[in-house]
C-alpha cells in the first residue's frame, strides 16, 4: 500500500504521501511543478539504476574472459543523452517560472492583512483594526499580506496554500493568495529564529462566505466588553508593547518602564516637565513625539487613528495599574467593560482607516 501510494498520483486537490491538500488557486501549478520534477527524477533514476546493475554483471571479471573490442566515442549518443536532458530542463525551468510569476505578482483587487512577526509569534491587523494572533480570510477572494518583522528574519508559510514569504526586517514583504477551501489550517515560520523557533505556529481559518465579517463584528464585540485592564494587557502583549517596554521585570528596554509611567514628573528632551496621567498616556500614544522622555531614544511611531477609544481605555488601565501606588485606583476606575462607557466605536481622534493598521508593532508609550 504504502509503494502504490509513493508511486500514485493523487485525485485532483488531494493529499498525497508527499503533498497536503491544494487549498488555493496556486497550489495546483505549484504540485504539477514538482510531480514533473519527480517523475523525471525517478524514470531517469530507473534507468541509471538498471544500466549501472547490467553493466555490473555484464562486463564482471570472470576466470577465461578476455577484453573485448569496444566503442569508445558514439556522437549521437552523445547528443541524445545532452539535447533531451537539456530540454526537460528547459520545460522544468518554464513551468516554475511561470508559477513563480503568478504568485509573486499579486492581483489589484486584494484584501489587505498587515502581518507582524517577532520571537515568536504572529499579530495579524485587520482593514477594521482587529489584531489577532490566528490569520483569518474569507474564501474565494484575493488576499495580501503585507508583513514586516520586529527582530529577525523569520517566513511565513501555509502548506496548503503553497506559499512561502521570507519576512525581512527593516522592510516590508509581500505574499498573497486565494483559499479555495473553508476550513482551518497551520501556519508556521519556516526561517530559524531563536530559541522556540519551533513554536511560532499558529491556525489560518478560511471562513465560508459571509463568515469573515461575523467573525470582524464578534472580535468587536469582545473587545469592547472585556474590563479594561484585561484589554490593556491584551494589547500590551498583542501590538508588541513588550519589544520596547518592561512590565515585572521582562520586556524591552528601549522605552520607559511602565511602572515608572503613571503618577511620577517626567522630563522631556525639550527641557519642558509633566506628570504622567491620563492625557499624557493619551498623547504618548498618538503623537508620541511631542513629549520625549530624556534618556530615551524618539523612536516609537504614531499609532493616530490605529485603536478605538474602547482601546486607548485599556492601555491608560494597563499602565496606571503597574504603578503599585495606583493599582487598586485603577482596579476601582476601570471596573466596567471597556466599550460601555462609549459612545460609539471610536472617538474623532481613533478612527479607523479603511487601509488597516499597516504600521502597527506595538501599543506602547514613549
Amino acid at each position: 500500500m504504502t509503494l502504490f501510494r509513493l508511486l500514485a498520483l493523487p485525485a485532483a486537490g488531494e493529499a498525497s504521501l508527499w503533498l497536503p491538500e491544494q487549498a488555493s488557486t496556486v497550489a495546483a501549478s505549484v504540485d504539477e511543478a514538482w510531480w514533473l520534477v519527480y517523475w523525471v527524477s525517478a524514470v531517469f533514476f530507473a534507468i541509471i539504476v538498471v544500466a549501472q546493475v547490467y553493466f555490473m554483471w555484464a562486463y564482471r571479471r570472470r576466470a577465461g574472459w578476455t577484453e573485448q573490442k569496444t566503442a569508445h566515442h558514439n556522437f549521437p549518443l552523445e547528443l541524445t543523452w545532452s539535447i533531451i536532458p537539456s530540454l526537460i530542463i528547459v520545460v522544468m525551468f518554464v513551468k516554475g517560472f511561470l508559477g513563480f510569476l503568478d504568485m509573486r505578482m499579486p492581483p489589484a483587487d486584494t484584501y489587505d492583512i498587515t502581518v507582524v512577526a517577532r520571537k515568536w509569534s504572529w499579530s495579524f491587523i485587520y482593514p477594521n483594526g482587529v489584531v489577532h494572533p490566528e490569520l483569518h480570510v474569507p474564501v474565494d477572494r484575493n488576499v495580501k499580506l503585507v508583513m514586516s518583522s520586529d527582530d529577525v528574519i523569520h517566513s511565513l508559510f501555509v502548506p496548503v496554500f503553497r506559499v512561502k514569504q521570507d519576512i525581512v526586517p527593516g522592510r516590508y514583504n509581500y505574499l498573497w493568495f486565494n483559499a479555495t477551501k473553508p476550513g482551518t489550517y497551520d501556519l508556521e515560520c519556516t526561517e530559524y529564529c531563536g530559541t522556540n523557533h519551533s513554536e511560532m505556529r499558529t491556525k489560518t481559518v478560511v471562513h465560508e462566505p459571509g463568515g469573515m465579517e461575523r467573525w470582524l463584528e464578534d472580535r468587536i464585540e469582545d473587545i469592547m466588553k472585556m474590563p479594561p485592564i484585561e484589554l490593556g494587557t491584551l494589547l500590551y502583549n498583542q501590538r508588541g508593547c513588550s519589544q520596547c517596554h518592561m512590565v515585572d521585570g521582562k520586556g524591552g528596554t528601549v522605552g520607559p518602564k511602565f511602572e515608572q509611567t503613571f503618577g511620577n514628573r517626567h522630563q522631556f528632551t525639550d527641557g519642558s516637565q509633566a506628570v504622567g496621567d491620563e492625557n499624557y498616556i493619551r498623547e504618548s500614544v498618538m503623537n508620541p513625539q511631542a513629549q520625549v522622555r530624556t534618556g530615551f531614544p524618539p523612536t516609537m511611531p504614531t499609532y493616530k487613528g490605529l485603536f478605538r477609544e474602547a482601546e486607548i481605555r485599556g492601555l491608560i488601565a494597563f499602565i496606571k495599574s503597574q504603578n503599585p501606588k495606583f493599582k487598586a485606583e485603577a482596579e476601582r476606575e476601570y471596573a466596567k467593560p471597556a466599550g460601555e462607557t462609549e459612545a460609539g466605536d471610536a472617538s474623532p481622534d481613533s478612527d479607523l482607516p479603511d487601509g488597516g493598521a499597516n504600521g502597527a508593532a506595538s501599543a506602547d508609550e514613549n
